[in-house]
């Protein structure tokens, strides 16, 4: 091929890998190597074309079809085992040993069984009509039901029980390979959590402590010892600080997912909100606070859930109302502590901007955290303006009740989420507890425990229709033996009574139709013994021929044994 400038270019061709190749020509040379034996067993009975270029041919071609098409390479190798039927001296050849292993890879790369069965019927259902086509003598037929379904059958079942143990290991390696994963995973998201934590606490206590200092710069503003170059540095001050605060606060809200935050995690909080208080106070906040009710013994996630509201109201109402009155109540119940925080109406003048910051700091990332953190220790929080101010109210139990601790996904988080692998959809009737490596394991061990029981049921059912045609078949084969030194002894014109010990049991009942159709002396009945135990292979005849009691002939029928080619 020529490109438009000229240059050759090479066509792409596909090449099969030397792994399979390999495989599939040692394969072959084993059953080649089988053939030959048969072959030189034969001796000079056997033609070379027909009983071993032929053969060669046929595993040429199915070894490596039976790779794409395993069904269709032991169709190929049963005809040869058919054709072994036409054999005058014996049904038995060498590729009985191929059909068994060409099955057994049917079964190995095979998942399903449907198709498969179907093929091996097929192909039993064609050993039995040739048999009938070409008209077998017994041991043929003994051959057909015995001998061919036990290469297909067994050898089919044992590649499928592999094949399901494959499976089961693979997936058990799969599922190891996963859970060393999720392993990972979950230490990646042990440490993003502890970050976000770390970021949430430092928002609640540098940002709170941030605003007081802005509160501070902002009095020193208004003292009167200082001159207008110390005022405007003092704004410049106040100014960066608020800055500084908006950067924290964008910062934490990147950083922090709710979803995967553990209230009590992260910073340990070592005071108590009387320390809190006081500060805010001696920092010149206009704050007041109060407290009703004996002080109960309160969880550790309770007394920082408190901690951190009282923080994260005075931390709002000193950034948008700095100069209202804050007043602060907790009040000790039964069961639950209610904490409130109100700033008051800031002075005239400033309402307008009070009530801006107040519906500000109600949507901003600080009362969001809060309401997140309360509702998890199985509390509720409410926020909103108040008498020209805005409240913050709080209630916590007093102790944490067992599974809290573990946020509930947002609807919005969750909807974003998608369907992931091993997750169920809410629609899907699943139970999305179980994960998908679970359900895929118990699946494949389900069905191999489906196969190692059909390896014992389904020759049990063949047993059940072929064993006793052919238990009968060869109890007829080999109660009808005569022995040639008993025929010897055997004289004609004695009376059959005085030779019933010499004679079997029974009569041989297939004797081939060149037999029956020999001359025999008028007005006597023939009788057909066989001269030995042998199934597979066709031996010689004994005819007897009785008039009336009284034998009157015995003769020889030679067994049709093939001459040489």
């Amino acid at each position: 091929m020529r490109q438009k400038d000229g240059r050759r270019t090479v066509p792409y061709m596909h090449m099969p890998s030397v792994g399979p190749v390999r495989d599939d020509v040692a394969l072959w040379s084993v059953l080649a190597a089988a053939t030959a034996y048969g072959f030189r067993d034969a001796g000079a009975a056997a033609s070379p074309v027909e009983d071993l270029g032929l053969p060669l041919a046929v595993l040429a071609v199915a070894v490596p079809l039976s790779r794409r098409r395993p069904g269709s390479a032991v169709v190929l190798v049963n005809g040869l085992c058919a054709l072994g039927m036409a054999d005058p001296a014996t049904p038995a050849n060498a590729q009985v040993l191929s059909l068994a292993v060409l099955s057994c890879l049917l079964g190995v790369r095979v998942a399903a069984a449907r198709r498969p069965l179907l093929v091996l019927a097929g192909c039993l259902a064609l050993d039995l009509a040739t048999c009938a086509v070409l008209r077998t003598p017994a041991v043929w037929w003994f051959y057909a039901l015995t001998v061919l379904p036990a290469a297909l059958l067994l050898p089919w079942l044992t590649g499928r029980h592999w094949r399901g143990r494959r499976e089961l290991v693979r997936e058990g390696w799969r599922l190891a390979r996963s859970l060393e994963e999720r392993q990972h995973l979950v230490a990646e998201r042990a440490r993003l959590t502890e970050r976000a934590d770390i970021a949430a606490d430092m928002h609640d206590s540098l940002g709170h402590a941030l605003s007081l200092v802005a509160l501070r710069a902002g009095a020193l503003e208004l003292s009167p010892d200082l001159t207008d170059r110390d005022r405007t540095d003092l704004a410049e001050l106040r100014g960066t600080i608020a800055d500084a605060v908006e950067q924290l606060r964008e910062t934490v809200a990147v950083l922090h997912d709710p979803a995967t935050t553990e209230p009590g995690a992260g910073l340990h909080v070592t005071d108590t909100v009387e320390d809190l208080l006081g500060r805010a106070a001696a920092s010149g906040v206009p704050v007041r606070w109060e407290r009703r009710g004996a002080t109960p013994v309160l969880s550790p996630l309770v007394q920082r859930g408190l901690y951190r509201a009282v923080q994260e109201a005075l931390t709002n109402a000193v950034k948008h109302a700095p100069d209202g009155e804050i007043r602060v109540r907790i009040s000790h119940g039964a069961d639950r502590t209610r904490v409130s925080v109100v700033n008051a109406a800031p002075p005239a003048g400033r309402s307008a901007s009070a009530a801006e910051g107040a519906a500000i700091g109600a949507g901003g990332r600080g009362l969001t955290g809060l309401r997140e953190r309360v509702t998890v220790l199985g509390g509720s929080l409410s926020t909103g303006p108040y008498r020209g101010g805005f409240r913050v109210t709080a209630v916590l139990p007093h102790q944490v009740a067992a599974g809290a601790g573990t946020p509930t996904p947002r609807p919005e988080a969750t909807a974003h989420r998608g369907p992931h692998r091993g997750v169920a959809p809410p629609d899907s009737g699943a139970d999305a507890s179980v994960p998908e490596s679970v359900t895929r394991l118990a699946s494949l061990r389900s069905a191999a425990r489906r196969r190692s029981a059909a390896a014992f049921v389904a020759p049990a059912v063949a047993a059940a229709f072929f064993v006793p045609a052919a238990v009968y078949l060869a109890w007829q084969l080999t109660t009808g033996v005569l022995p040639p030194s008993r025929f010897d002894e055997l004289t004609v014109g004695r009376p059959r009574a005085e030779l019933a010990s010499a004679l079997p049991d029974h009569a041989y009942p297939y004797p081939p139709d060149r037999a029956r159709s020999a001359p025999q002396p008028p007005g006597t009945r023939c009788e057909f013994y066989r001269s030995g135990r042998d199934l597979l292979t066709e031996v010689d005849l004994y005819r007897l021929c009785w008039s009336g009691d009284v034998l009157a002939a015995k003769d020889t029928v030679p067994a049709n044994r093939p001459t040489a080619r």
